[in-house]
């Protein structure tokens, strides 16, 4: 529970899980410009969320084949990332993966436009802010790292 934005209020806070899943094959990484929903206008990986009977990394999958037209056999589970935003209660529980080979080629789908960056000129300015923390940490293969500093409070804009 969280106190709410008057004295005394208290907030009932709810959990959203979800994936993400990082295509990286250096010197490049593969972004998706979100085309629509939450997050469009940001290059972003590619995931959401999980539909009824499916481990979170049958979700990463599906989301990446759905969203790129890529398909993977392995994903490495790098990290988990709770995400809060303002005036919203629900906390967003982001299980990141990062895929270093896959099936078939990028193609643009209804949500997302798919496009290869050079390592050194990711568009952070482009993307969620927090992105510039933990993506260097997956670029790294460091695991099990949480954004453990606190939930970051970001607005939706």
């Amino acid at each position: 529970m969280g106190i709410g934005a008057e004295a005394g209020a208290e907030t009932m806070f709810t959990s959203k899980l979800l994936t993400l899943v990082l295509v990286v094959q250096p010197p490049r990484i593969l972004l998706g410009m979100k085309k629509r929903g939450f997050g469009a206008g940001r290059w972003n990986g590619f995931g959401g969320k999980l539909q009824a009977g499916e481990t979170i990394e049958q979700a990463a999958k599906r989301e990446l084949w759905e969203e790129s037209g890529l398909t993977v056999d392995t994903l490495q589970k790098i990290g988990e990332i709770k995400f809060e935003f303002v005036g919203n209660t629900e906390i967003l529980d982001v299980h990141v993966f990062r895929a270093d080979s896959f099936q078939g080629e990028p193609v643009e789908s209804e949500e997302m436009r798919p496009q290869w960056f050079p390592l050194e000129k990711i568009p952070f300015d482009s993307m969620w802010p927090d992105d510039i923390i933990w993506l260097p940490l997956l670029l790294q293969k460091k695991k099990n790292f949480k954004d453990t500093s606190s939930l970051r409070v970001m607005t939706k804009s």
